[in-house]
């Protein structure tokens, strides 16, 4: 049973159907095992790499009961993207959940300069380009399909403005970052976190009036694939030092934090879950 606050009702995430992208490894795997743990109905598991059906595997084993369904693709791609809401909706009904999770890094100095030749290199803008086009604008997107799903369902039911009483329809939750406040070496990656906070601060003003809530989750350094490239001693050095808890934040906790917010129908905005974590002095 939903719990319920002043009359609205939280959505739980049994019985729902959700897409996460960046599935096949880090924040997007946990939250799809996650989301089974809790009976989800079905779950899409989309990612570039083909690690994602090894990950479909491992949790429908532990999670027998979740409908899996993985899509092999790149998440800018907007026929790509189209394809996975139809497939999901034709088979299971309006997406409820979107955890937009994939994501890259291109970490660089924004001008590095060489100092024997006097010489300066400006950050590449192809890298920029390709940062943003997955990192800001393709979450965005996703997000965006869900809101027009539940927007046409409920102009087929004659239904206009959503109200508080009918319960949440659906949810979105982008993964933000703590570099969203500015990191060294970061700034393509900086600017799009950062966009994505206005953006999903536009779209939560938008999309509940089709019963959509949206929020930003902001994790620290986690355990992930792409925090790992960055190197054991810069890690020791830079990263854990800076942290309260002296270690990376498990995957599975930020996945935690995640279900926290589909649930808690109160929470339509920013969620840190940073450890502690502060930039040192350089």
């Amino acid at each position: 049973m939903s719990l319920t606050v002043l009359g609205v009702r939280n959505m739980e995430i049994d019985g729902k159907t959700a897409i996460i992208t960046g599935a096949g490894s880090g924040i997007g795997r946990a939250t799809a095992d996650e989301l089974s743990k809790q009976n989800a109905t079905a779950i899409a598991l989309v990612d570039l790499s083909s690690e994602v059906f090894n990950v479909a595997e491992s949790i429908q084993k532990t999670n027998p009961g979740v409908h899996l369904k993985v899509f092999q693709g790149d998440t800018t791609d907007s026929e790509f993207r189209q394809s996975v809401f139809s497939s999901m909706f034709s088979e299971f009904g309006p997406v409820n959940i979107c955890i937009p999770a994939a994501g890259i890094t291109r970490d660089a100095l924004s001008v590095k300069l060489n100092k024997e030749k006097s010489k300066a290199r400006i950050y590449p803008v192809e890298n920029f380009r390709q940062v943003v086009e997955v990192n800001l604008i393709a979450p965005i997107y996703w997000a965006l399909e869900l809101v027009a799903q539940h927007a046409e369902q409920r102009s087929k039911a004659n239904n206009s403005k959503w109200i508080p009483e009918e319960g949440t329809q659906g949810v979105v939750v982008f993964i933000g970052s703590v570099s969203s406040q500015g990191n060294k070496g970061q700034l393509s990656y900086a600017a799009t976190k950062g966009g994505l906070e206005a953006a999903a601060a536009t779209l939560m003003k938008e999309s509940i009036y089709h019963g959509v809530r949206c929020a930003v989750l902001h994790p620290g350094f986690t355990d992930t694939p792409m925090v790992r490239a960055l190197g054991e001693e810069y890690i020791n050095s830079q990263v854990l030092p800076a942290t309260q808890i002296g270690r990376l934040i498990r995957p599975e906790e930020i996945a935690d934090a995640i279900s926290f917010l589909i649930r808690n129908s109160a929470v339509s905005g920013q969620l840190w879950a940073d450890a502690g974590w502060h930039p040192m002095p350089t």
